[in-house]
């Protein structure tokens, strides 16, 4: 029989529904440690953590605690990439090779620097065989991406750039910047907003990580031999775990190495104020104009993938999902932001002013609904 579990935090009047959910999580759909926060016009009305974030030693999740956020990681990523275009220093629909020459050889001259966001370059995993110190070091996987053929014409299909996503747009970032991705967003928006998130955790953080569970079921299971590819970096690495249940990310190297496209370490309010400051003032003026945001949520690409699992319904715009019923419902069509294995989740949606995060330790299976009940809870307390 389940037990009451003990929920930390505060929640504003109006939004208990998100904390009743929240709460039925442990009980019903086996929650171990979690986390979720939720701004609303730049305030913070649930502030929300329970359970336990390492099983290993029983220590506490608390409102400190990060966790390996998976591909949350790619809107991030994204967000940065917003931010160098307000400022006219890159142009999405300009070549790549304008910014990255090298990148063109192999029929990849004419590929547009917006399909490296929408997952149509045809580069979802690379030929090269890579052990997993090359992949841990930033110019190896920037030549190899280099050094590759797409596996499809560009802008003819789509398919999920599940890892090599990250060194794809953090190349772009670092070309125009002269930072990796993870220094970039430090100096340009962690810091300033004051985020317990990185793209390459300090040391000083390391014993603070949540210890990340397997899901019940093998993620990459029946994927086509390319998408598992793609997930593993061909092989030099376990995803999401090794045959005896370890989750490869937490690894201390690969949390230092901050991969790009899925290594960042967040707490939900982390992730939650980063999307809220896009849409609304929470320290100083809104990060991301309307135009961006109306850029951003413009469907790129939808429908089958051509390798993958069957079609849910998923929208990509550029860098961010979408708003996808049945698969990952949102608030709405100016909703923006990225999920993450296993049942992370952070958006943002000025519509709304809303900004939104929830970060677990317990992985889930492919038909996991934690999050999506969460954000019906928010929708419900909007009245969307």
């Amino acid at each position: 029989m389940s037990t009451q579990p003990r929920i930390h935090g505060a929640v504003d009047e109006g939004f208990g529904p998100v904390a009743d959910v929240f709460r039925d999580n442990f009980v019903t759909r086996a929650e171990v440690g979690a986390a979720v926060v939720l701004y609303v016009g730049g305030r913070k009305v649930v502030d929300l953590h329970g359970g336990v974030a390492d099983s290993r030693s029983g220590r506490p999740w608390t409102a400190q605690t990060p966790a390996v956020v998976f591909s949350c990681t790619k809107g991030i990523l994204a967000v940065c990439a917003y931010l160098l275009v307000q400022r006219g220093e890159l142009d999405l629909d300009a070549p790549v090779t304008r910014y990255w020459p090298a990148f063109g050889r192999h029929g990849k001259d004419e590929i547009p620097v917006r399909w490296l966001f929408t997952h149509q370059s045809g580069l979802p995993a690379l030929d090269r065989g890579l052990s997993r110190e090359e992949v841990l070091s930033w110019e190896t996987v920037v030549e190899a991406i280099e050094d590759q053929t797409p596996l499809w014409r560009p802008g003819t299909a789509h398919s999920y750039h599940a890892m090599t996503y990250g060194w794809l747009v953090g190349e772009i970032i670092h070309r125009i910047t002269g930072q990796l991705p993870g220094r970039f967003f430090a100096d340009a928006l962690a810091r300033p907003l004051g985020l317990r998130t990185w793209i390459g955790l300090p040391v000083t953080e390391r014993d603070a990580v949540a210890w990340t569970l397997a899901p019940p079921a093998s993620a990459t299971a029946d994927l086509d031999p390319v998408a598992e590819r793609g997930l593993t970096m061909g092989g030099a690495f376990a995803f999401p775990a090794d045959e005896d249940g370890l989750v490869s990310f937490n690894d201390s190297r690969i949390q230092a190495a901050g991969i790009p496209g899925a290594g960042a370490v967040s707490t939900a309010d982390g992730l939650a104020r980063l999307y809220a400051a896009c849409v609304s003032e929470v320290d100083g003026p809104r990060l991301l104009t309307p135009e961006s945001v109306g850029d951003a949520t413009t469907v790129r690409a939808r429908g089958q993938q051509r390798y993958g699992p069957p079609d849910t319904g998923q929208r990509w715009g550029t860098g961010f999902l979408l708003h996808s019923a049945p698969a990952r419902p949102l608030l709405g069509e100016r909703s923006f932001g990225h999920d993450g294995a296993g049942g992370h989740l952070a958006f943002g949606d000025d519509e709304h002013q809303v900004g939104f995060a929830y970060v677990v330790n317990q992985m889930g299976d492919a038909d996991d609904q934690r999050a999506n009940r969460l954000t019906a809870a928010v929708r419900a307390c909007l009245g969307v």
